[in-house]
This record gives C-alpha cells, sequence and structure tokens, in this order.
C-alpha cells in the first residue's frame, strides 16, 4: 500500500480515537497495547516510559482540580472527584493508544517511506507556499541525526545546528517516491464507499 495512504489511514485512526465513547475507548487502548507489545515491544515500552509524567500530569490536574462528587467521601478534600477521574482516565487512554499507534508506525514503516509518505501528503499544500521538497529534507536529517544520537545521551537542540552536526562530508538523501497502485484504489473506493453510507447516520 502507499506510504501516504498508509499515513491519512494511521492519522484518521488517531483522531477518531479521541471521539470514541468510553466504552468503545476502553476496546480500543487493550486493541492498541496488546498490538504495540507483540509487533513492537522495545519501542512501545521506551515511549510510554518517556510520557510518564505526562500521563501523572493528566492524572492529577483532572482528578484533583475538577469540581465534582468526591470519590472518598470520609476525606473530601484529598480526594479526587468522580468526574475528574473519569476525565483523566479518558484523556491518559486517548494518550496510551496514540502513543502505541506512534510505536507501531514507525516499527512498522521505514523512515524513507515515512519521509516519502510525508512528501506525497504534503504537495498539495504547495499552493499556499509549503515545499514538499524542503519538508522532506530537513524531517529526513532529523531523523537522522536522531539516529546517530547514542542511545541514552542528552543532545541539546542547539548542537543539532552547528555545522558539524551532520559530518564534514556532505550526504546524499534519496526520496522515496511510490506509485499508487490497484490495491490502494481499491481501499479509496471502500472508503469513500463507507463515508457514503455513515453519512445519513451521522447527520440524522
Amino acid at each position: 500500500m502507499h506510504s501516504g495512504l498508509l499515513l491519512l489511514l494511521w492519522f484518521a485512526g488517531v483522531a477518531s480515537v479521541q471521539f470514541l465513547a468510553p466504552g468503545t475507548l476502553v476496546w480500543a487502548v487493550a486493541a492498541c497495547l496488546l498490538l504495540a507489545l507483540g509487533f513492537a515491544r522495545a519501542r512501545v515500552l521506551r515511549l510510554l516510559r518517556r510520557v510518564r509524567v505526562l500521563v501523572f500530569a493528566i492524572l492529577l490536574l483532572f482528578g484533583w482540580f475538577t469540581p465534582g462528587e468526591a470519590v472518598l467521601a470520609a476525606w473530601p478534600q484529598m480526594s479526587p472527584s468522580r468526574e475528574g477521574a473519569m476525565l483523566a482516565l479518558l484523556h491518559a487512554g486517548r494518550l496510551v493508544a496514540a502513543v502505541c499507534a506512534v510505536a507501531l508506525l514507525l516499527e512498522r514503516l521505514p523512515v524513507e517511506r515515512l519521509v516519502g509518505g510525508l512528501y506525497s501528503l504534503s504537495r498539495p499544500f504547495a499552493v499556499i507556499g509549503l515545499r514538499a521538497g524542503d519538508l522532506a529534507l530537513r524531517l529526513t536529517l532529523v531523523l537522522r541525526l536522531v539516529e546517530a544520537s547514542p542511545r541514552g545521551s542528552v543532545t541539546h537542540w542547539k548542537e543539532w545546528l552547528r555545522d558539524d552536526a551532520c559530518g564534514a562530508e556532505p550526504q546524499v538523501i534519496h526520496l522515496a517516491r511510490e506509485r499508487l497502485g490497484p490495491v490502494d484504489a481499491i481501499v479509496v473506493l471502500g472508503l469513500a464507499a463507507a463515508l457514503l453510507m455513515w453519512g445519513p447516520w451521522w447527520s440524522a
């Protein structure tokens, strides 16, 4: 499948998670975790460790700073509210699902195809002055610098702006450009048909 279409489907999937009902969101988060642990275990565990502080902040801010009925009636001043706890779990679940989706995307889609897909999706924005080639070039350089950084080391972003950050010798960057195939056409037609069938239900 075309990398640009894969990215478009990925964006749509991540965005749709934000609108799921709480009951459906639980199953979606569980499915994302199982898939990520099965196909990108090391990457998803590393990403989850990096966002653990953000998850804690979400639980703290929504749980303890949202007005509502106290979960622990005996200690109302120290207890989170039921409404805040529900909001905290919803937002934390959405974040975990998005992290799992990112891990799966980076694990299954090589950097060349990832950049090529973003290049294809950004080409229509040339009418507003966005140059897709420059975007793809800068993204490739950033990804190469990230991969070249030693694991466990903390590199300040200003170090990447140095003239010798990419090495003394010039680098050759290849941009992967793909053609739409029969499978891509079938997927696009199927999505269009699904949207047409779902449209009346959505408007109702």
